[in-house]
């Protein structure tokens, strides 16, 4: 690796056309072309293929970490944010996705000042890890973000608890190859469950829990009728939306109707089912 490049590592997954990637045997980076993802036999993200401006070809392993040489933030920076902070997570990832419009519009609202109390705050972080796993492929940073929130206990505010009980259940299973750390996260996200003492609403509040665990609202009409009316948008918002109940159904140890195993395989076809979207979407 040239010591004089000013490089910067990222997961296998972020890379993108127009970086430049250095290559294993290190030297000068080489500018992307063009990526793309070979999944293995169970249909799981495997490999990560760039294609490059010298006509050579390069695999990485999903979850790798690889150097592509540095750019400057397009509207973001880091300076003022403190290390190891909220802020400093937030502005390094506004570095690493200048061209994403997304990532840079809720960075900007996020760097004015990160309130943990703020459900407004909460939203789009959460928000922001959702962006990362669903449009840049980005397990590694969602659940940096992810974490911000986990650490954060039930209060009994629900509005505030949704966004915290999404990225519990998203960094359950993005932690999944890890029993112990998953587990805990599944625990929390678990805790409010307990809230309730009176022992008669605590029954009744546990049967209707069971109940939209056993028939969860996956938005099946919904989907269908925006891809059957071909709206991609509208498809992907949707599609978001189901992801997110499934990553909480796994969390919660799945349900007597949909097992762990079932939710992991939908939660899987759910995610290839957005990257073909948000390939159909960049396309001219």
């Amino acid at each position: 690796m040239d010591k004089n490049q000013d490089l910067r590592p990222v997961p296998a997954e972020a890379v993108r056309a127009g970086e430049s990637l250095v290559l294993p045997g290190g030297g000068a980076a080489v500018e992307v072309k063009d990526t793309s993802t070979r999944n293995d036999d169970f249909g799981a993200p495997a490999l990560i293929v760039a294609e490059l401006s010298n006509g050579d070809t390069v695999t990485m392993a999903t979850g790798s970490i690889v150097y592509v040489e540095a750019t400057g933030a397009a509207g973001v920076s880091a300076v003022a944010a403190d290390h190891g902070s909220p802020e400093a997570v937030v502005a390094q990832l506004a570095e690493a996705y200048p061209a994403s419009t997304v990532v840079q519009e809720t960075s900007s609202r996020l760097l004015r000042g990160i309130n943990l109390k703020s459900g407004s705050n909460l939203q789009d972080l959460h928000h922001l890890a959702v962006t990362l796993l669903v449009d840049h492929a980005d397990t590694g940073n969602a659940l940096t973000v992810a974490d911000l929130l986990t650490v954060l206990p039930f209060d009994g505010n629900f509005g505030r608890w949704k966004w915290i009980e999404g990225a519990l259940a998203m960094a359950a299973y993005l932690s999944r190859h890890d029993d112990a750390r998953s587990s805990a996260y599944s625990a929390a996200l678990r805790s409010a469950d307990d809230a309730e003492t009176d022992p008669l609403r605590a029954k009744l509040a546990a049967t209707v829990r069971q109940r939209q665990l056993n028939d969860p609202n996956v938005y099946d009409p919904e989907i269908v009728r925006a891809t059957v009316s071909g709206n991609k948008s509208a498809e992907k918002d949707w599609r978001v939306l189901r992801l997110g109940v499934l990553l909480h159904l796994r969390a919660h140890g799945g349900s007597e109707t949909l097992t762990r195993g079932v939710l992991e395989r939908r939660i899987e076809s759910e995610l290839a089912a957005l990257s073909g979207l948000n390939k159909a979407l960049e396309s001219p």
